[in-house]
């Protein structure tokens, strides 16, 4: 397959590193580098899509409002992406980052800012596998064209799953065929092109039949739906994981040693991420807690 120029360029030019994309998430030595794999795993209700929010709206926002300022791609197959929630976030952004505008700026002035942070987003809404599948061939069009692309958001990864399943015959190779296209389409994309994935996927319960594995205790850390259970491409690609869950703020001492009673009776989120990333030797881990507020994720 010939390559034109431009997509030669495209290709060949660094993209922004995102690594510094949320150091209260990741361990010590940073997030994601170019051509790596984030996962958000957890149960529905856990603050995935809300951590996508504040992500995208740390990429979009100029540089003066303590954004990264790069363009991000989201791609919708839980058709659950709120741009009212969206733009209000990135508004609340807006106000709160940019001190040194002028007393004599206008609402259009305002405006104009909003509209500049989401002229730097492109959203893409899929229905099935293999419509997921035609958007990411789609996609590296879309990189050849927008250099500035930094950021894949998927919501979420694991959206067919079960449909899937169902259409995918009697085997489990054949259930997982569209996905697994996917994920190595995306795995050269990643090779080719060096941005960022930002992935959810939903939480499963599954029964594990027979004798556990030797050594395995039933004190073990990890319960069953949270053993990753798509295909094995997709495995492979994810270089760090947050699982998320929710908790009570009672639950939370550094939550509820601070702030009023209303403040204290807010829903708390955790998040654990554990890195394996390649530009690491060493595997690190974190865990962090956060709120839901009109202006997004607040970091406690």
């Amino acid at each position: 397959m010939s390559e034109s120029g431009t997509q030669l360029f495209a290709r060949l030019e660094a993209r922004r590193s995102l690594k510094d994309i949320e150091p209260r998430l990741f361990p010590e030595d940073g997030g994601p580098d170019q051509g790596e794999v984030v996962e958000l795993y957890g149960l529905e209700g856990t603050g995935k899509t809300e951590l996508l929010y504040h992500l995208l709206c740390r990429c979009v926002l100029p540089e003066a409002a303590g954004g990264l300022q790069v363009d991000v791609v989201f791609v919708d197959t839980d058709y659950s992406l709120d741009m009212f929630r969206l733009v209000s976030i990135l508004d609340n952004r807006l106000n709160a980052g940019i001190t040194n505008v002028s007393d004599s700026s206008t609402a259009g002035s305002d405006e104009s800012l909003l509209r500049s942070c989401l002229s730097r987003l492109l959203v893409v809404h899929c229905s099935s596998s293999s419509q997921l599948l035609l958007t990411l061939h789609f996609l590296e069009t879309t990189l050849s064209s927008r250099p500035g692309i930094a950021l894949l958001l998927l919501d979420s990864i694991s959206a067919f799953y079960w449909l899937d399943r169902c259409e995918g015959g009697a085997t489990i190779a054949k259930q997982e065929e569209k996905l697994s296209k996917c994920a190595e389409l995306l795995g050269r994309l990643l090779r080719d092109y060096k941005f960022t994935i930002f992935a959810t996927c939903h939480a499963i319960r599954r029964s594990y039949s027979g004798p556990s594995s030797s050594g395995a205790s039933s004190s073990s850390s990890t319960s069953e739906t949270d053993r990753p259970y798509l295909c094995r491409p997709w495995q492979r690609l994810v270089t760090h994981r947050l699982q998320c869950s929710r908790q009570e703020v009672e639950n939370n001492p550094r939550a509820a040693a601070r702030g009023s009673k209303e403040q204290r009776r807010r829903q708390v989120f955790s998040v654990h991420c554990t890195s394996s990333s390649s530009s690491s030797k060493t595997k690190g881990s974190r865990i962090s807690s956060f709120c839901v507020t009109d202006r997004g994720v607040e970091f406690i």
